[in-house]
């Protein structure tokens, strides 16, 4: 079925209007932007509730709607875990970072660390922002990309460009305010959605199956456990490494990644930053929870409806003429034959509530998951001999499979519009504080002085214009990961913890200058590196949230005891 016959004229009407609209809003109400404090600060007038929609909006971005649900649908509700340190650190943030901010007028947060510290510090600190965030921008842009053009059909090359270009335009013209009045808007776009699919999937559940049901069904297949309190590091998401890791990497992006910063430092006052972060704080758990309880939802849907094997359309496509079709139907017939098996279990432990049933229904998802396992194999052998790119893990196809074959006419134009408005919110957040960052502590600071308000304002639109050409090029050559919301926090987690650790230093070790601090960086960000090889090779296990706090640790020892061994040096002289 091609794309035109899975989008009606109701569907195009919905998501091109929705878009065009924000696009055309975002570009008019914003373009009277003349100086640098509107255009990068937004002239200081954004309210709590757009400081917290807006930094809710840039998190959140498609990669968000489209992989959560499948992380839900195959791992149950335990990814939650990874936001809760994000309420701790909203509160830290309220205390230490945002007072500060306001304090020192900056417009990056980098500039303060000059301040504090030096030029080179403060560059260093600019730099490995731009490095990570730079390529999350660009991921941002590819996630709902290359989905949509695998299900759909569409050209990936010119879905990215698409996206690109539209989020370009409101982002050159009207900078921080138009990114912030855009939010709002695309942010009620994606909770509209979102509320609307998760109705319409239970009321497409059987008749008797209420959602209370459909909640015992799904703990009776394991996808319920929410709280892992265990300490191995063989579990990726635990209470532990949400608190304690989740803490240092919400600390980090929230109070020193300027895409989120330049949010907050639009508010009026120190109160509406604060109220704006609470707001986020309070508000983003639920919010997670919600989205993977749709995803639950569509677990419980396919509990009595057929599913494909793998949810990636372009896996069955490739295999269709190969020697393996005939062993990957036979797995797709052995799957259709447990789910009829499990529907049965799903019936008598609703009517008995046995516990051996519940076994028995988890034995049935176990065998189930083996299979999924084996059409992986399948894939992964044809991808290699056809020399394709074909991704096995579906976890990303999981939410967009239900909405394009579930969903009525004009609905499934909202829901992709929903993912669209996602990816355009959280890459015009990047482009506008990669741009900020390159014009304030990069161009102004280490190449040209001398440039008034107006000269500054066009400087920082051809670093916009720069960074979303260059977010296009990365999307267009990127490559799926394991699951796309895990490989942007993979990326961030790698530089996330030694930025915060600069950070800390300069808030609570009054003694370290900027030498000791600046090679301390150095060192950490190779050691970070290090310690990721290794874990995704296998010869150590260390969780990626975990080097979050391992790298903030590392960059304040060592910042100490050069310090330290500089003033010893220094006394002994």
């Amino acid at each position: 079925m091609s794309v035109f016959e899975k989008l009606h004229w109701e569907d195009w009407t919905v998501l091109i209007l929705t878009l065009a609209t924000i696009v055309i809003y975002g570009t008019w109400k914003t373009r009277k932007n003349k100086n640098v404090q509107d255009y990068i600060k937004g002239g200081n007038e954004a309210k709590w509730w757009t400081i917290g929609l807006s930094v809710m909006a840039t998190q959140a971005s498609a990669i968000t709607f489209l992989s959560t649900p499948g992380q839900a649908f195959h791992s149950g509700m335990g990814f939650v875990q990874f936001y809760f340190g994000v309420p701790i650190a909203m509160v830290i943030i309220c205390m230490v970072f945002i007072p500060l901010y306001h304090r020192l007028k900056v417009y990056t947060a980098y500039e303060y660390l000059e301040s504090r510290f030096d030029l080179k510090t403060r560059t260093l600190a600019a730099i490995l922002f731009l490095i990570q965030r730079g390529l999350a921008a660009g991921i941002t842009i590819f996630a709902p990309a290359i989905i949509l053009s695998a299900v759909l059909g569409w050209n990936l090359t010119i879905l990215n460009i698409i996206i690109g270009i539209l989020v370009i335009i409101y982002t050159v013209s009207g900078g921080t305010k138009a990114v912030s009045i855009t939010q709002k808007h695309q942010m009620g776009v994606i909770f509209t959605g979102m509320f609307i699919a998760f109705f319409i999937i239970i009321s497409q559940l059987p008749e008797g199956i209420t959602f209370s049901k459909a909640l015992d069904i799904a703990g009776a297949s394991g996808k319920m456990e929410v709280l892992d309190f265990s300490f191995s590091l063989e579990n990726r998401y635990t209470f532990w490494s949400g608190i304690i890791g989740g803490t240092f990497l919400a600390l980090s992006y929230f109070g020193t990644d300027q895409s989120q910063v330049q949010r907050y430092l639009s508010g009026k006052s120190v109160k509406e930053m604060r109220m704006g972060m609470i707001f986020n704080g309070l508000l983003k758990v639920p919010m997670q929870f919600f989205i993977l309880m749709v995803g639950i939802m569509v677990f419980v849907f396919y509990q009595f409806n057929t599913s494909p094997i793998n949810f990636n359309p372009q896996a069955e496509t490739e295999i269709a003429n190969t020697s393996y079709y005939q062993s990957y139907s036979d797995l797709q017939r052995q799957q259709e034959t447990i789910q009829k098996e499990k529907q049965a279990l799903i019936t008598d432990y609703l009517e008995t509530g046995s516990d051996t049933t519940v076994e028995a229904i988890k034995a049935a998802n176990e065998d189930e998951s083996k299979l999924r396992a084996e059409a992986k194999l399948i894939i992964d052998k044809v991808a290699e001999e056809k020399d394709l790119k074909i991704e096995s893990n579906d976890k990303d196809y999981v939410f967009i499979h239900f909405i394009l074959n579930n969903l009525p006419r004009g609905l499934i134009g909202l829901l992709l519009a929903v993912i669209l408005c996602a990816a355009m919110s959280s890459t015009a957040s990047e482009l506008n504080a990669l741009a900020s960052t390159t014009a304030m502590d990069l161009y102004r600071r280490n190449v040209n002085r001398e440039l008034n308000g107006t000269q500054m304002v066009q400087v920082t639109k051809l670093f916009t214009l720069a960074w979303g050409i260059l977010a296009i090029i990365v999307a267009c050559v990127a490559y799926l990961a394991e699951n796309l919301i895990e490989l942007v926090n993979i990326i961030g987690s790698i530089f996330y913890g030694n930025v915060l650790g600069i950070f800390l230093l300069a808030f609570f070790f009054k003694f370290v200058r900027g030498n000791a601090v600046f090679v301390g960086a150095i060192i950490t960000q190779v050691i970070i590196f290090g310690l990721f090889l290794l874990n995704e090779f296998g010869h150590i296990t260390l969780p990626y949230l975990w080097l979050n706090f391992v790298g903030c640790i590392i960059v304040i020892v060592i910042a100490v005891l050069l310090q330290t061994l500089s003033r010893n040096k220094t006394d002994l002289a």
